[in-house]
């Protein structure tokens, strides 16, 4: 019997659907809407999250020691920095590695090997390079390797050259954080708000319908379920084509991330995380709906 009930409820919410024609159609596009801005807001953000950590795993710290450091105190300091809780890596770079570096990246090497000729030998200082767990830890590092008992054979640290642009990752990182959860919760108000007026009317047209379901004897639950289901259609109709969109969105701005994270590109994102995309947006999309519908019984339908 309760299982009977329950497909009539789910069944009289479907026709509500359907039945109200163009406030179905808008209800639907404003909610996909909504879920669209809020999916991409989140895409963008995971993204942007992304993009970050591939430009933090380039930025680093170097430090220079002495000409007259050995080869064994340097990677003896390089061990002890690696037990740093801050630090996420240390690398040894020897005077022939930087040289060998040096190389690589310029374009005129026979300069260069005129020049080593002339002062006949490798110029270069051995250094390590350090890698923080976060942006923010840099300057924490930088302040306890210049302090520690191994400062004076310390030459230079290029913390002073990288500190703005380890200062401005660390604002995006921040600022993206804020503008996804404020853009967010924005349009998750939207979404409901609009569902439940959507709601609203349907109620208001059908309010003849309640008087005579309570005089034969109808309980609130079976008056109000048909209502939570028509919100269940919004949200899944509207979660079907905010995917419809998102893959349109994915696709055109593809090019424009080329290489930019580790999937390749937004496209290739999208396919990757298609079932955790499509689960979280209709879930989403349901959850606005059977909110709004709640929000809208509990408000307009007085039984």
């Amino acid at each position: 019997m309760k299982w009977l009930k329950l497909v009539r409820t789910f069944k009289e919410g479907m026709t509500n659907f359907y039945r109200n024609g163009w406030l179905t159609f808008a209800t639907v596009s404003i909610l996909a809407t909504s879920l669209y801005i809020i999916s991409v807001t989140v895409v963008l953000g995971l993204t942007a999250n992304l993009i970050i950590v591939s430009l933090q795993d380039k930025i680093n710290v170097s430090v220079y020691f002495n000409p007259g450091v050995e080869e064994s105190k340097i990677i003896e300091i390089k061990d002890k920095l690696a037990d740093y809780e801050e630090i996420k890596s240390v690398d040894y770079i020897s005077k022939d590695k930087a040289l060998e570096d040096l190389l690589a990246l310029s374009s005129n090497t026979e300069m260069i090997n005129k020049a080593l000729e002339e002062i006949g030998e490798n110029p270069l200082p051995a250094s390590i390079v350090i890698r923080a767990n976060n942006p923010e830890q840099y300057e924490q590092i930088v302040r306890s390797v210049e302090d520690s008992y191994f400062k004076e054979d310390i030459s230079s640290v290029n913390y002073i050259e990288n500190k703005k642009t380890i200062d401005r990752l660390s604002e995006i990182v921040l600022m993206s954080r804020k503008i996804g959860l404020i853009f967010g919760l924005a349009f998750v108000v939207i979404g409901i708000l609009i569902t439940f007026n959507a709601i609203r009317i349907t109620m208001y047209s059908h309010k003849q319908e309640f008087e005579v379901m309570r005089l034969v004897g109808a309980s609130n639950l079976y008056i109000r379920m048909p209502f939570v289901f028509e919100g269940v259609f919004y949200g899944l109709v509207a979660g079907v084509l905010t995917m419809i969109l998102l893959f349109g969105t994915s696709y055109f701005i593809s090019p424009l991330t080329n290489g930019s994270i580790p999937q390749g590109n937004l496209l290739s994102f999208y396919f990757s995380n298609f079932f955790w995309i499509l689960g979280a947006t209709m879930l989403t999309g349901v959850l606005l709906g059977v909110i709004s519908g709640f929000i809208a019984i509990k408000r307009y339908l007085k039984i």
